[in-house]
């Protein structure tokens, strides 16, 4: 079988293609890759790993392998956000990071992340090498050479260094005085004892939910979606909470509640976090987003004049400009953000204090500031269908790249974008983007308009055209 690392790391279903075998041989791969890289220097990974069924036993087996090829293990204490192990990487200046996770996906995948020496994502050729390591020891690959003592593994505690870095970056105390009210919903991931307790720990009063393990994710995906988001929503409402703020299974990616309990999609997020920033706080630099972003940041930035940077989809694209200081703001829509004098990693924490830092500061409710937003820059909505991708669809979306059609409708396309899948342009900010998926077999379609009706319009016609 074919291990491949998608946009964000390798990822399978539980007892088919992600197995203790192959767990194994990513892991050999990934200790001869840094072994090739780095020679006899010494050389330290840190380890981690989610709340999903066997993530702990994957977590202790990869590092007992990565142990028995001479590389330093520090292994996390407990469950831990992806960040929490990118802040660890940069702090005690490791070569790379390896967590167990496979992110907001359904509880029978699980996956695995590998983090460079920055603390951000692997680029592809990072991961390419890795893979290409798979493929030359699979054959004949024996576990019966892994078995090592744990001795040579050392455990340590992810959390305290984390909040530490959040405490200098989040203005807490304008929340104490706004008298902020917060509900955080961990959906019982690796956000539990994070979000929750640096809020309380800064006198911040916050309603929990879901602060507990279960592998199983309440019978849903842990993804921060409107639908999985209804408890968080209702109990907004219930309990007068001026925001809700809610994680993914590993803490990377957010999802936010309004005061009326009303989900706000994470391109609006984006927009008002921007124009915070811009605005209120008086940042300038470059602002970069992926093709199936917002283009709500293209014209905040546009009225700041500061440079607007395009990028793949992929976080990790986003964390090599920030990393080549090339940017101070970045985002996607599938709820990632960059910010400078942060991490090079998406942090779904960080975004929601931001957030509520935003509320605070501003003094306007998170359902004014969106009015406020849309008053300002116009409203944009945006949408998103999947459809299985097969050969035929496959064959399909690859020849539309290659001769993009010059109407869609009746709408005339005006400008076309080939940086990753096809992207057409109308007029109005008006765009419609066609992906496979990097993490699932799927095509992606996005969308954004005016109006919902119009949204759904664009979407109906590009899967009619991949169909």
């Amino acid at each position: 079988m074919m291990i491949r690392f998608g946009t964000s790391g390798w990822r399978g279903v539980m007892g088919e293609e992600f197995t203790f075998h192959n767990v194994r041989v990513v892991i050999q791969a990934a200790a001869n890759y840094l072994r090739a890289r780095y020679g006899d220097a010494p050389t330290a990974v840190v380890v981690g790993y989610d709340t999903r069924f066997l993530s702990d036993r994957y977590a202790q087996e990869a590092a007992k392998l990565l142990a028995r090829n001479g590389i330093q293990v520090l292994l996390s204490d407990r469950d831990a956000p992806s960040q929490a192990l990118a802040c660890q990487i940069i702090k005690r200046k490791c070569q790379g990071g390896i967590n167990f996770t496979a992110s907001f996906n359904p509880p029978r995948y699980n996956g695995l992340k590998f983090n460079g020496a920055t603390g951000a994502p692997a680029m592809p050729e990072v991961t390419d090498a890795i893979e290409e390591e798979v493929r030359r020891i699979m054959p004949g690959f024996s576990t019966l050479t892994t078995h090592l003592g744990d001795e040579a593994v050392t455990r340590i505690d992810l959390q305290s260094d984390y909040l530490a870095h959040l405490q200098g970056r989040i203005d807490f105390g304008i929340m104490r005085q706004a008298g902020l009210r917060v509900a955080a919903d961990a959906l019982y991931g690796t956000s539990r004892e994070y979000l929750d307790e640096i809020l309380e720990e800064n006198g911040v009063e916050v309603e929990g939910l879901h602060g507990f393990i279960d592998p199983y994710f309440g019978g849903v995906s842990p993804s921060c979606t409107e639908e999985n988001l209804a408890e968080l929503k209702a109990h907004v409402v219930k309990t007068r909470c001026h925001l809700g703020l809610a994680t993914d299974a590993d803490g990377d990616r957010f999802g936010i509640v309004d005061e009326t309990g009303a989900f706000v999609h994470p391109n609006i997020i984006l927009a008002l976090l921007l124009n915070y920033l811009t605005g209120v706080k008086g940042w300038r630099g470059g602002v970069a987003r992926s093709i199936t972003t917002t283009h709500l940041l293209d014209r905040i930035a546009r009225k700041h004049d500061l440079p607007l940077l395009k990028t793949k989809v992929g976080f990790k694209y986003i964390a090599e400009l920030y990393l080549k200081g090339l940017i101070m703001f970045g985002g996607e829509e599938s709820a990632c953000i960059a910010v400078k004098d942060h991490l090079p990693e998406k942090d779904g924490i960080f975004a929601g204090l931001l957030v509520a830092e935003m509320i605070a500061a501003t003094g306007r409710s998170l359902s004014a500031l969106r009015e406020d937003l849309f008053a300002e820059y116009g409203a944009m909505t945006s949408g998103q269908r999947t459809l299985p991708l097969t050969p035929e669809r496959a064959k399909t979306l690859k020849a539309l790249i290659q001769d993009p059609p010059a109407k869609l409708g009746r709408r005339k396309v005006t400008a076309v974008e080939t940086l990753d899948g096809l992207k057409l342009d109308f007029e109005g900010d008006r765009w419609l983007v066609f992906r496979s998926s990097g993490t699932e077999p799927l095509i992606r379609c996005y969308a954004e308009a005016e109006s919902g009706e119009e949204v759904e319009s664009l979407l109906k016609k590009g899967l009619e055209a991949v169909r």
